[in-house]
């Protein structure tokens, strides 16, 4: 019965240890299942469930040790040595704070004072006036970084599995948040917060396990580009500098941008409609449809109507940088064609011309602009995953 006792102890705290960590990483199979629940559950109960198999396998530990041969105190001891190193790796190595960590130096610089490649992907935003911009490159890395754009407290986030970039207001229930990166579900990076333990996923900004599960954080308006793009919008912004600490961890991710890194989780299939194929995410009300990006790359322009939302969608020269718009203006659906002379649109009603960001430039329209509508650059399997009724 001691010996049993021993067994299961063992097996227990391999168990809790391992799976607490394989349910909430990309491992093998792990993030294809709905076991968010089982997870959050072993997470919160993890003392409990230690003290529990330490127990069991204290009191056969301490029959063997007193009754059997060496041969067999070797190789429970050896047994007992290898948890050890589990219980090292999977808490100290493994977890996802553990991996990727907070910027430790957060600098901005002017567009004069800067030197990043001016064709890498930034999420820019703008509030109360002040603009800035997050190169990919490196908010890919940490997650997260909390700012402060316009005197409001911001949540800057990027999932690089899923190729979702997203800002939050840190706010929850009226009060200021911290959160720390706990892992992953379907292959999106999830947070947790300080205060209630709950966790939030990234995608969505929506807590999916814990107390505050179905609470959504306010999302922040923002845009995908190239910096290049960016600044020709804002001028002024200020861009998020390289941490000097994390120089390799940037590296790893050089050439992601273009979606030509060796890893499997993060490159792009270049074909359409498959698990890594690029989208262009729209969600109007209740109403969300994906845009085949190798579509837009090719036409540059793509006009459609969503219930109660005709809105247009143009790519820049540079290939990256989108722009999706709402057609109407003053009341009127315009309708559009490429300038094949200028690079601009005109509106088939009235022949104005306007830039691709949604300006008018010369015409009866002159002056007026178009509404930016929210939109994302992601991986299929991610638009799929978190927009199951999606059109296409």
């Amino acid at each position: 019965m001691k010996v049993l006792s021993l067994v299961i102890g063992l097996l227990l705290l391999f168990a809790i240890e391992i799976l607490r960590i394989y349910f909430i990483m990309p491992f093998p199979g792990s993030q294809k299942s709905n076991t968010i629940d089982i997870a959050y559950w072993l997470a919160n109960n993890m003392i409990w469930l230690r003290i529990i198999g330490l127990v069991l396998t204290v009191i056969g530990l301490a029959y063997v040790l007193k009754y059997s041969k060496r041969w067999k105190k070797i190789v429970v001891f050896a047994i007992v040595l290898l948890y050890a190193f589990v219980f090292f790796k999977f808490n100290y190595r493994f977890e996802a704070d553990k991996m990727f960590y907070q910027p430790t130096n957060k600098l901005f610089a002017g567009a004069a004072a800067d030197t990043t490649d001016k064709s890498k992907l930034v999420i820019g935003v703008v509030i109360n006036g002040e603009a800035k911009a997050y190169p990919i490159q490196i908010i890919g890395y940490h997650h997260q970084v909390r700012d402060t754009v316009g005197n409001t407290p911001i949540m800057v986030t990027y999932c690089t599995v899923c190729r979702t970039g997203r800002i939050f207001s840190p706010v929850v229930n009226g009060h200021p948040e911290t959160f720390r990166l706990v892992g992953m579900d379907h292959f999106n990076a999830m947070f947790e917060d300080a205060t209630t333990k709950s966790w939030w996923r990234q995608a969505t900004g929506e807590a999916i396990s814990g107390k505050l599960k179905g609470q959504r954080l306010p999302e922040v308006p923002s845009q995908q580009a190239t910096l290049a793009s960016w600044l020709a919008q804002y001028p002024s912004s200020g861009i998020l500098q390289p941490d000097t600490l994390y120089r390799e961890d940037y590296a790893d991710l050089e050439g992601f941008d273009k979606g030509v890194l060796k890893s499997k989780l993060e490159k792009r299939d270049s074909a359409s409609w498959k698990m890594k194929s690029w989208v262009v995410g729209v969600v109007h009300g209740q109403t969300a449809k994906a845009y085949d990006w190798n579509e837009l790359a090719t036409r540059r322009l793509i006009q459609d109507s969503l219930p109660g939302m005709p809105l247009v969608i143009t790519l820049e020269k540079d290939t990256a940088s989108f722009h999706v718009l709402n057609r109407v203006v003053a009341g009127n659906v315009l309708s559009f064609e490429k300038d094949t002379a200028s690079g601009n649109l005109k509106d088939i009603n009235t022949q104005s011309t306007w830039t691709l960001n949604g300006d008018c430039i010369e015409g009866t329209l002159k002056g007026q602009r178009l509404q930016r509508l929210q939109a994302y650059q992601e991986f299929w399997h991610s638009w799929q995953s978190f927009h199951p009724n999606t059109l296409q």
